[in-house]
């Protein structure tokens, strides 16, 4: 049986979004295009804190409208990895593994959101 989810630390989405930044920041460290740097940043912090808020608000309604936040700026992240990768400021192997890990987190939004809707709406 599944361990019951007891604070936003207990997911799973929550945690690997965590990772995500982790590494955003560190592929990042001496990026030169602070623009692009901080708004990558930004939105890779955005995700994790989202769900963190949507959870602390115990209003089933308000966590599944911060998970869509979550997703939207995760999207957006993904996207600033496609430009980066084309303007060549991330290598092309880590971009990948950037871009993999976001589409896993991207997934794991979609069927948290499916269940919250089917299960508790």
């Amino acid at each position: 049986m599944a361990e019951k989810i007891k604070k936003f630390e207990d997911l799973n989405v929550w945690k690997e979004s965590m990772q995500l930044a982790v590494r955003i920041y560190e592929v990042l460290a001496d990026c030169r295009d602070y623009g692009l740097r901080d708004q990558m940043q930004r939105a890779a912090v955005s995700a994790p804190s989202n769900i963190a808020e949507g959870f602390e608000r115990k209003s089933n309604k308000e966590f599944i409208q911060h998970l869509y936040i979550a997703q939207g700026s995760n999207s957006e992240l993904r996207t600033q990895l496609y430009l980066a990768l084309r303007l060549e400021i991330i290598e092309k192997s880590k971009a990948n593994i950037l871009l993999e890990h976001s589409r896993k987190i991207s997934a794991m939004l979609y069927k948290l959101i499916a269940t919250r809707v089917k299960r508790f709406s």
